[in-house]
């Protein structure tokens, strides 16, 4: 610190500690207010692309086949499926349920159209006569019952193999509003990044978006009370049956209710364990209360910040609060050890000499390593997905303030409080024992070191080259969980949970289908009707049986539930039609005159309106234990290229798994393999701060090699890289560059002392190693309790923090320490 800056900052913090902590609180106080406002985003559009091609095409593709924006409801009764009183509690369920505002339909087994219930002929389906549902009067319920069970639409899609089982789908209406404001800012931001906008444009694109943003923060409310209200309706009937609720929209909504419940549950239990620690380590209420206090104001401050800003919180950021937690308490500690140390050396000094000094000796190092950290995070800006831009700037911020405003509240404090009474020397040796250990076991071993270190690296890299973008998300669940169970129920019964659609497009080049000779008088209609435009590229005999061909390739796929497609509904038509295939003149007309609700069923959500695009969709099995979403997706489209020869351009995955595969592996590009740009930003960082460009490649090593060992055991240990862990590899390169800069910045001032490496290396692990030691231990002891969490991403999460601490501990006392002896980076001894 400059002798201009350290007067200015006497004079305002250590001569004035009450207009120091005047200047804290003011902002404590106002951005306290906004802490309640702090609110999580659990859409789904927070975890996908914002850029995403495939984000675009999925937009277009609901706009044509309808959403897949849709509750299922698992209902198991009591008593015999279809037996009256289940039959009636059903009814009355569906009707609850779709006497909900927002609700668009419920599909039941009380809905569907039945056409073998008695049979009917596929003439008669020209004017709907014989179609029944279960609730038309004189239905006969066995032939109903054999239907449901063998029909390719209904079997494994609303009811289960064993007729035990079935589901009712809730589909919500369309907010034409939301639609409208997202596809304008859509058109305004694609129009900005190819050409350019005008004035009036930029101002047009600055409105929309804060007109959508508080909009979707309604959306989002909604939907969430939406989700709450059938649970409360569910709760109705679950004396007469098991019920059960899945679809993508439950499922995101429980990730963030477990990570809601994991924050005020758990929050409570990280603060009960840091504090333990603390009294623990350190034997006195000032260093429990101080360093608690300043973790309380930045987290308050931060959150009141983004409550403010309306800034949403979502499942990849949600980890804020517990990272800035950790970098604040590594801050404060940093701060108690050098001030108690400072107090054992010199007992005659006043409270504000030893504060003064204090700040003075660390000012430098905690701002690098505040600086150092941001560059960490900074990695993430690079993403493109805007809740991980977020979430790298809300660190940056963060971080910010926390230096800023414990260097202003922890002097102003101290300097109030009277000195600490001494310490004695016996009283040191047993608290830091350990840290002297490893320093004689670092100087004995420090060739050893270095050479296991070389291992573990290899070790690590080969355990990173296992690292895996994907995972399930029944893995995030314990399987004594009720969401768990739930969705598993859905995969083995009910046809999978997470839509995937291959949309293909009409290929204008490829040959037309060989044409059929037809006798027109000859139709099952029994009219006179002409088809008129009704046929199509894909409604016609010869490319139906290529759809039924990809359809029996899909449902062969040990990942894949419930597939449906035009082969569905043929599948119905043939039985209908004895088992024979209409020709074409046929289908036309049945394109053309099949009731409506048949139509709805059967054509309208696979065939597009113009015909030239078909769409088969599936859902996927989430509990299927060779589900790798990217291998799946890429082995389907060399399926339809490579084996049914269609051109590479008119095939179209899409989905919500397609974009939560592009999800995960956008992390893994923009976290892994940017972690190398980080490390060359922090070498040069330490080559500003050392001065020696010797120094700076010897403090990165054990930086490079605590990374490599929490990934690496990651990928041995099988833990896939996703929304939430993926923030280990910043928060490990922050921890250790943390510790290498205070490190070696003690330990250039104690080699001039004792002019010696070894020597030098006994006096860093007394001095310095004290904080490592504490600030790894507390923060491990504090997020270790996130291992009794129901939420598997939050136990990885707490575990792999813990682990990264004692990582980044380790390689900073040790094999810094031995390299720093080795290479000699500050020149030649005096002996």
């Amino acid at each position: 610190m400059s002798s201009l800056l350290l007067r200015l900052y006497r004079a305002l913090v250590i001569d004035q500690p009450v207009v120091a902590l005047g200047l804290v609180f003011i902002p404590v106080v106002f951005f306290a207010s906004y802490v309640p406002d702090l609110k999580l985003d659990a859409s789904a559009e927070s975890i996908i692309l914002e850029h995403d091609k495939a984000l675009k095409y999925y937009r277009a593709s609901r706009d044509i086949y309808g959403s897949d924006d849709f509750l299922i409801v698992v209902y198991t009764p009591h008593d015999d499926l279809f037996a009256p009183s289940s039959l009636a509690h059903l009814k009355k369920l569906r009707d609850e349920l779709a006497g909900m505002d927002s609700v668009e339909s419920v599909l039941s087994i009380l809905d569907v159209p039945l056409v073998n219930s008695p049979k009917v002929s596929l003439a008669s389906l020209k004017d709907g006569d014989g179609i029944r549902t279960l609730e038309t009067p004189g239905t006969d319920r066995d032939l109903a019952r054999k239907e449901f069970l063998e029909s390719p639409v209904y079997q494994n899609h609303i009811i289960s193999a064993d007729g035990r089982t079935t589901a009712l789908l809730v589909l919500f209406k369309t907010d034409t509003t939301y639609n409208t404001l997202l596809n304008k800012r859509d058109r305004l931001r694609e129009k900005e990044a190819e050409s350019g906008l005008t004035p009036e444009e930029a101002a047009a694109l600055r409105s929309v978006e804060q007109i959508f943003h508080e909009y979707h923060a309604t959306v989002i409310e909604a939907e969430n009370k939406d989700t709450e209200v059938v649970r409360v309706i569910l709760d109705k009937y679950r004396d007469h049956a098991q019920l059960y609720l899945g679809g993508a929209r439950m499922i995101v909504a429980d990730m963030i209710s477990f990570i809601e419940h994991d924050l005020t549950t758990f929050g409570a239990g990280i603060l009960v364990f840091l504090l333990a620690a603390l009294v623990y380590f350190f034997r006195a209420l000032r260093w429990v209360l101080l360093p608690m206090s300043c973790c309380l104001i930045s987290v308050v401050v931060m959150m009141g910040y983004l409550g403010f800003m309306d800034w949403r919180v979502t499942v990849i950021s949600s980890n804020f609060v517990s990272l800035l937690l950790i970098i604040t308490m590594s801050l404060t500690i940093h701060l108690i050890v050098r001030y108690r140390i400072l107090r054992e050396q010199t007992p005659q000094a006043d409270q504000k000499t030893l504060v003064l000094h204090t700040i003075q000796e660390m000012a430098k190092p905690c701002f690098y390593t505040a600086i150092t950290t941001i560059v960490a995070f900074c990695s993430l800006i690079v993403s493109d997905i805007r809740p991980v831009i977020d979430f790298g700037w809300m660190m940056t911020i963060g971080i910010a303030l926390a230096f800023v405003l414990n260097f202003l509240y922890f002097p102003a404090v101290l300097v109030l409080l009277k000195p600490e009474k001494n310490i004695t020397r016996a009283n040191v040796t047993r608290l830091f024992l350990f840290t002297m250990a490893v320093a004689g076991f670092t100087r004995k071993y420090a060739k050893s070191i270095v050479a296991a270190s070389v291992l573990v690296a290899a070790l690590g890299g080969m355990g990173i080259a296992q690292l895996e973008v994907e995972n399930r998300f029944i893995d995030h669940f314990k399987s004594t969980t009720e969401i768990y169970r739930g969705m598993e129920l859905v995969d083995t019964k009910l046809g999978g949970t997470i839509p995937l659609d291959f949309v293909l497009d009409a290929d204008e080049t490829d040959a037309a289908p060989p044409e059929e000779t037809v006798d027109p008088f000859d139709d099952p209609f029994g009219g006179e009707e002409e088809a008129g435009d009704e046929s199509s590229y894909w409604f016609n005999g010869y490319r139906l049986a290529q759809i039924e061909t990809i359809h029996d390739y899909l449902e062969s796929l040990p990942e894949v539930g419930k597939v449906l497609s035009l082969a569905t509904g043929m599948k119905v038509i043939k039985q209908l039609n004895d088992g024979v295939m209409p020709d074409d003149y046929e289908l036309a007309l049945l394109r053309k005159y099949v009731p409506e609700d048949v139509k709805e069923a059967l054509l309208d959500p696979y065939l597009s309106p113009e015909g030239d695009q078909t769409r088969l969709t599936m859902r996927l099995i989430e509990s299927a234990p060779t589900l790798k979403r990217k291998e799946l997706i890429e082995r389907i489209q060399t399926y339809l290229v490579d084996e049914m020869g269609f051109a590479e351009t008119t095939v179209h995955p899409t989905g919500m798994a397609l974009l939560y595969s592009h999800l995960l592996h956008s992390l893994y590009r923009s976290q892994i393999l940017m972690m190398g740009m980080v490390f060359v930003s922090i070498l040069l960082m330490f080559i500003v701060l050392f001065r020696r460009v010797l120094l700076a490649i010897v403090a990165i090593l054990p930086n490079l090699l605590a990374a490599c060992a929490v990934l690496g055991l990651m990928g041995w240990w099988g833990i896939p890289l996703d929304i939430m862990t993926i923030t280990i590899a910043a928060i490990t390169v922050g921890i250790a560059v943390d510790h290498a800069i205070h490190y070696i910045h003690r330990f250039q001032v104690e080699f001039v002392c004792h002019q010696t490496y070894r020597e030098t290396v006994m006096a860093c692990h007394g001095s310095i190693g004290r904080a490592l030691y504490y600030t790894a231990l507390t923060i491990a002891v504090g997020f270790s309790i996130l291992a009794f969490s129901d939420f598997i991403p939050t136990i990885y999460f707490g575990l792999l923090t813990g682990f990264a601490m004692m990582v980044a501990l380790l390689s900073n006392l040790t094999l810094l320490a031995a390299l720093l002896m080795i290479v000699k980076p500050l020149g030649r001894e005096t002996t």
